[in-house]
C-alpha cells in the first residue's frame, strides 16, 4: 500500500499536466487573431469618435459622427433600405433554394454528383470574376437582352445595370448564382446526418412527404440552420466586391449598400472617422440579427 500511493499521485500529476506544445498551439492562433482582427476592430471603434482624413491630425468629435449618421445623412437611409432588401432576398432565396436543391440531390443516385458539382461550380470563381461575367450578360447588347429579343419579348429588355429600378436586383441575381451552391453543400451535409430510420418509421405510420419534412427534417436541421443563417447574415452585411465591380453603388445610389457607402466615404471622400462609424453600425446590425435568432432558436429548443 505504501508503494502504490506515490505512484497514484504521480499518475494524477501527469494526468493534469499540460504539455507546453499545447499552450503554443493555442497561443499562436490567438495571437494572430488578436493582432489581425481584434486590434484593428478596436482601433476602428476608436476611430469612429474622431474626424480624420487619413493624413492630418485626428480631431476628437465625440459622438458627432453618430449624430450626423442618424440625423443628417439621407444617403445612409437609402443604403440601409437597400441592405435590408439585399439581406431578405439574397439571404432568403439562398436559404430556400439551397435547401430545395439539397433535398432533391441528397440521395446517392447515379449522376447526382454531376449535378452537385455543376451547381457548386460557381463558388470556385471569385466575386470579381462573377461580376465580370454577369456584367457581360446584363449589357444592353448582352446575352439576356439578345435572348429576350429572340423570343419576342422586346418590351422586357432593359439597361439592367443602368436602370435604378433593376440594378440592385440584377446584382442580387449574380450573387445568388454563386451562393446557392455553397448553401446546398451545407444542407446536404446536414441531411446526411439525419438517421434514415426516423423517416422510415414516419412513412410506416402514414406520414406524407410534407409531414416528414416539417416534423423530422427541419427539427433535425436546427443546428445546420443556425450556422447557415448566421453565415448568410454576415455575408449579406459585408457584401462588397460584386456590387462595387458591377455598379459601384449606382446608378444614383439605387444599389448602394452600407458596405459600399462605407468604402466610398473612407477612400473617395476621405472621411475615415465617419466611415468607421458606418462600420460600427454594420457590426451592430450583424450581431443584433444573429443574437436575436440565437435567442429564438434556444427558446424553441427549451420548449421542445
Amino acid at each position: 500500500m505504501t508503494q502504490i500511493a506515490p505512484r497514484a499521485k504521480t499518475n494524477r500529476r501527469r494526468a493534469f499536466f499540460t504539455p507546453p506544445v499545447v499552450f503554443a498551439l493555442v497561443l499562436i492562433p490567438f495571437t494572430i487573431e488578436a493582432v489581425g482582427v481584434f486590434y484593428p476592430a478596436i482601433q476602428g471603434i476608436l476611430l469612429s469618435f474622431v474626424r480624420w482624413n487619413g493624413i492630418g491630425v485626428a480631431e476628437p468629435v465625440g459622438f458627432d459622427n453618430y449624430v450626423r449618421l442618424f440625423t443628417n445623412d439621407i444617403v445612409l437611409y437609402g443604403a440601409l433600405g437597400n441592405t435590408a432588401i439585399w439581406l431578405v432576398l439574397f439571404g432568403g432565396i439562398s436559404f430556400a433554394m439551397g435547401l430545395a436543391i439539397a433535398l432533391l440531390l441528397q440521395a446517392d443516385r447515379r449522376g447526382v454528383s454531376v449535378y452537385r458539382t455543376a451547381i457548386f461550380l460557381p463558388m470556385v470563381f471569385s466575386l470579381v470574376v462573377t461580376a465580370v461575367m454577369w456584367t457581360a450578360i446584363f449589357q444592353p447588347r448582352g446575352i439576356l437582352n439578345d435572348f429576350l429579343n429572340a423570343v419576342g419579348l422586346e418590351d422586357w429588355t432593359r439597361i439592367w445595370l443602368g436602370d435604378p429600378d433593376t440594378a440592385l436586383y440584377a446584382v442580387i441575381v449574380a450573387a445568388l448564382w454563386r451562393q446557392i451552391g455553397y448553401v446546398m453543400v451545407l444542407f446536404i451535409a446536414g441531411l446526411k446526418a439525419i438517421d434514415p430510420t426516423l423517416h422510415e418509421a414516419a412513412r410506416v405510420d402514414g406520414a406524407n412527404v410534407f409531414q416528414r419534412f416539417r416534423y423530422i427534417t427541419m427539427p433535425q436541421l436546427r443546428g445546420v440552420n443556425l450556422v447557415i443563417i448566421s453565415l448568410l447574415v454576415i455575408d449579406s452585411l459585408r457584401s462588397f466586391d460584386i456590387i462595387w465591380a458591377m455598379t459601384r453603388g449606382g446608378p444614383f445610389g439605387s444599389s448602394e449598400l452600407l458596405s459600399t457607402y462605407m468604402f466610398s466615404t473612407a477612400f473617395t471622400d476621405r472621411q475615415l472617422g465617419y466611415a468607421s462609424a458606418i462600420a460600427v453600425v454594420i457590426f451592430l446590425l450583424a450581431v443584433g440579427v444573429i443574437i436575436s435568432y440565437l435567442i429564438r432558436a434556444f427558446s424553441e429548443t427549451k420548449e421542445d
